[in-house]
């Protein structure tokens, strides 16, 4: 099962709901994706020039309405930039350097980087003529950060949050019937997080148009109560009228059940709107047999709202749900459906190798079912709002969620940060508490962080009162924010006595927010701090912190801790403690951060999961240490396990409950077997053993199709295997992939957190101006003359300096350079010509490429043949019949245009490390299977191939 599956079945699932309704009923709500055909362009924090003059012109666009300028223009020429879909995370497509942020991973962006670290986006899009009169917005799921967006020249906000979700209504702005454009500026020059959080539109954009009559943008708010198995479903909704005149409306909510099948209905008639009014509607329905949401057995419905005006309906609104009960006990811990549930949870942030913080929807699935897997329930969004798919992966999965507020602030914008946060996520069954804050050191401890903790949670509370509010506290767990939380989240045991502060504050339930850190790094079983690598051994970071089994013990022990919440699920960018540079990832995950499990991982799985588990370290390796003393461990909730070197034991221990079992073993090639035993009875086994060298490579991929235009991914693993078909540990080979078909590699990675290789391989795109634009009258376009190589321009004038509109000669010519670089001959080179006459004619370097061209008839841009180009000065010629000015106070274009170097994208390629390597491949909009083929020198190559099925 994965997200484009479900993805399938709620596209079915909103058909049936409209047939089952009313055939004849049109629906005027539409939600578009807006994530295709997008252009890029760096621009720059200070650099005019760079920025493309935007907000330079005398009137600019906070100075009258409609004003944009440079690229925030309407008609700005961006042909010459770079076509890219979103998401998308240009950090993550930077290079490395010493310079850069530690906490962001060491990328070259930033203030030390100005030229990398403002990004335009533009789209051009149509809006039909049909469409007048309905209200239409821009969404944006996240954008990182400080952007600001204009629609038509429009200057319609800023938003700085880099993970708030925000819209813009554009109803009139917009162009019906014909060509909208749309821009945004991104600054990513400041960091909001000491973490990787990318740079751009890295979540997805959607268009929403609605009758003037509709729900509010996440305007519904559904709770339940739920009784001998019967529930009672309460929806608050709110509802616009838009519309220059009151309206007269019913509000009728329906709830559908997994399979499509109407539960109930209830109708609010006759409820009236005055102009521009928003109203909330109460209503309650009854559910009987509810099916509960659980995180075994995650049952979804769907609340359909529908308002109709007279005998249509205008606006149909869905909103997923789930039945459940929550509640935090001082004395017991976290109940859910009335039982008790030990949170199991990791902390993440939100990048992945290859793709950075632009994870397309199905590696959030991926992501989220790899941490179940390991036996996890609960996921704390560390440290900001996540993107909705997130949250509806754990609604799917069942994964319980802690959602984060990324600062402790009470303004105005802060407060609203939290209010988006909180009303766009709180039907989400997944969610379980609103953590308001994490480790604000400078007020933890004080009377000013008391105060803001409480009008938070106050505000919180306000909002939302079916959920608690916490906060992860590290600051000794002294008076402060720990005194008034509703539910206290401790930060590492190491900071503070836990039973203490429970001693003080009986009825006040805690959970571990943060605990158990290790430092270990994938496949690595001996400490090498020149090379910044640490053994993947559970082992003490330093004395103050606690390993992964001291941090579970402890919480496992108290029921009255409600569980602890692991740092981290998955290694992640930036804060590469306790090395710097060259370390660009952290070191913290059970996984690395390519999503291969590390070795604790497997502790993590015996003590939390349901299945028996076997798991043996380190691996059986190690040539020229014959005789060595290695330690060898085995992870498992069997009762006994027995380890056999070569078919000899070498002893049989008892597991004790939340522990592991520890060897020293001489070291002699060969097979180590584990054997596992439960209640006397032989269960399990686990191998490690010694392999020759690479031989093959192998490709697996977490999905043999892809769903045709969902822009759905696969998750691909690389490795080596041996010629016996084992899977070679230590194999570092550099593989190379290439693909063939409707798909496209959009990132690779290896888990090394020292490499420094590519994650992405694009192509570069380099722009020159033509400079010294001179010009002189001709008599006809027909001239050719002064078009040549060698003619003499030393005398002629510059061009449009001066020039009298009231007495134009009937033709010019204009002469201009351009500088091409020495290595232009593997760019494919493009003039993109913006009319400097009526019609013209072009010349590059003597040779002609364009003949009396009408200005309609060159906006394609002119592909250049080399040959006619040559390193360093070029010349361009134009004969051009003039363009007059209707009035004096217009402007006429005098720029010429750009010549657009596009360098092609590199070979794919990435080294194994520890034996692994990843490759994500996205599915695009055209038929056919996909082919990959990965291939290195010396060993066996490997093919993967995507069938397609017709119709998919």
């Amino acid at each position: 099962m994965n997200y484009y599956k479900n993805l399938f079945s709620l596209t079915l699932f909103s058909l049936y709901v409209l047939n089952t309704f009313s055939q004849q009923e049109q629906v005027k709500r539409e939600r578009l994706p807006m994530d295709h055909d997008w252009r890029f362009a760096f621009g720059h924090p200070y650099d005019v020039q760079q920025d493309f003059g935007a907000g330079t012109a005398y009137f600019s666009y906070l100075a009258k309405a409609g004003s944009g300028d440079g690229a925030a223009a309407a008609g700005f020429d961006d042909r010459a930039w770079r076509k890219l879909d979103l998401p998308h995370d240009w950090a993550v497509e930077q290079p490395f350097s010493p310079e850069a942020s530690f906490s962001h991973g060491f990328k070259a962006i930033g203030r030390a980087f100005p030229e990398r670290s403002v990004g335009w986006y533009r789209k051009t899009f149509t809006i039909p003529t049909a469409d007048l009169g309905k209200r239409v917005s821009i969404v944006f799921d996240g954008v990182f950060r400080n952007s600001i967006v204009w629609v038509n020249g429009h200057y319609l906000g800023t938003e700085q949050s880099g993970y708030s979700s925000f819209q813009y209504d554009i109803t009139d702005v917009l162009n019906y019937g014909g060509d909208n454009v749309i821009a945004v500026r991104v600054d990513a020059t400041m960091e909001e997080g000491w973490f990787y959080e990318g740079a751009g539109i890295y979540r997805h954009v959607w268009l929403t148009k609605t009758a003037p009559v509709h729900v509010a943008a996440n305007g519904t708010f559904v709770t339940s109560q739920v009784q001998e198995g019967n529930a009672v479903v309460s929806v608050k909704t709110d509802v616009m009228n838009e519309a220059k005149e009151s309206k007269t409306i019913d509000v009728i909510q329906t709830i559908v059940d997994a399979d499509g099948k109407v539960i109930t209905t209830k109708t609010n008639s006759a409820v009236s709107l005055a102009p521009f009014q928003t109203r909330e509607i109460t209503t309650h329905l009854s559910v009987n047999d509810a099916k509960l949401w659980d995180i075994d057995s995650p049952y979804l419905y769907r609340l359909v709202t529908r308002i109709k005006e007279r005998a249509d309906t205008t606006d149909q609104y869905e909103t997923t749900f789930g039945i459940r009960t929550i509640r935090f006990d001082a004395s017991a811990g976290f109940f859910l459906n009335g039982k008790p549930v030990k949170l199991k949870g990791t902390n993440n942030h939100q990048d992945h190798a290859g793709v950075g913080t632009a994870i397309p929807d199905e590696l959030q699935y991926w992501r989220i079912k790899t941490l179940k897997d390991i036996g996890a329930n609960a996921y704390r969004c560390s440290h900001h709002p996540p993107t909705p798919e997130l949250l509806d992966a754990c609604d799917r999965l069942g994964m319980l969620v802690l959602d984060e507020n990324r600062l402790m602030r009470t303004t105005a914008d802060g407060l609203n940060e939290l209010k988006r946060m909180i009303m766009r996520d709180r039907n989400h069954p997944a969610v379980i508490g609103w953590s308001v804050g994490n480790e604000e050191w400078a007020i933890e401890n004080n009377i000013t962080g008391e105060r803001i903790a409480a009008t938070l949670q106050a505000f919180a509370n306000s909002l939302d009162s079916t959920r608690p509010a916490t906060a992860g506290i590290s600051g000794s767990f002294r008076s402060g924010i720990s005194d008034i939380m509703q539910v206290m989240g401790y930060n590492y045991l190491g900071n503070g006595d836990i039973d203490a502060h429970r001693k003080r504050f009986p009825n006040q339930p805690g959970m571990g927010t943060e605990e158990g850190s290790t430092f270990a790094t994938r496949g690595i079983y001996v400490t090498d701090d020149n090379k910044h690598y640490q053994a993947a051994y559970d082992r003490k970071p330093r004395p103050t912190f606690y390993t992964i089994e001291e941090g579970w013990r402890f919480y496992a022990e108290r029921p009255y801790l409600a569980g602890m919440f692991i740092w981290t699920g998955f290694d992640y960018r930036g804060e590469p403690t306790p090395y710097g540079w060259p370390s660009v990832t952290s070191y913290f995950g059970m996984m690395d951060i390519c999503g291969f499990p590390k070795d604790n991982a497997y502790y993590l799985r015996s003590w939390w999961g349901k299945q028996p588990v076997l798991h043996l370290l380190p691996h059986w390796n190690w040539k020229g240490q014959e005789g060595k003393m290695i330690d060898v461990w085995a992870y498992s909730n069997c009762d006994e396990v027995e380890l056999f070197l070569n078919k000899k034991s070498l002893g049989r221990k008892k597991m004790t409950i939340n522990g592991h079992l520890e060897w020293k073993v001489a070291y002699a090639p060969g097979k180590l077997e584990a054997v596992g035993y439960k209640a006397g009875k032989k269960l399990l086994t686990d191998v490690v053993q010694t392999t020759a060298g690479p031989d093959s490579i192998r490709l697996t991929s977490h999905k043999t199709s892809l769903t045709a235009g969902c822009d759905d991914i696969a998750i691909v693993t690389v490795d080596a295997l041996d010629k016996n078909h084992l899977a070679v540990p230590m194999a570092d080979n550099e593989i190379t992939f290439t693909i063939q078909g409707p798909g496209k590699i959009i990132g690779v990675g290896n888990g090394d957190p020292t490499s420094l290789e590519k994650d992405r391989f694009i192509e570069t795109i380099q722009t020159v101006r033509i400079e010294d634009l001179k010009e002189k009258a001709v008599d006809s376009i027909d001239v050719t003359n002064e078009t040549g190589l060698a003619v003499d321009d030393t005398n002629w004038k510059e061009a449009f300096k001066d020039r009298d509109y009231k007495n134009l000669a009937k033709a010019y010519v204009y002469r201009g350079s351009f500088m091409l670089p020495q290595n232009y001959d593997s760019s494919a080179i493009t003039l993109f010509y913006k009319n400097i006459g009526r019609e013209q004619s072009l010349y590059i370097n003597g040779k002609e490429i364009a003949h009396n061209q009408k200005e309609y008839e060159t906006a394609a841009g002119y592909q250049l043949n080399k040959s006619m180009l040559r390193p360093g000065k070029n010349v361009i010629a134009i004969v051009a019949t003039p363009i007059p000015k209707r009035h004096e106070w217009e402007n006429v274009n005098t720029d010429p245009g750009l010549i657009q170097l596009v360098l092609p994208a590199g070979t794919w390629k990435r080294k194994l490390f520890n034996g692994l390597a990843q490759m994500i491949v996205q599915r695009t909009k055209e038929p056919g299977d996909i082919v990959l083929v990965a291939t290195s020198p010396g060993l066996k190559s490997a093919t993967f191939r995507w069938h397609i099925p017709e119709g998919r």
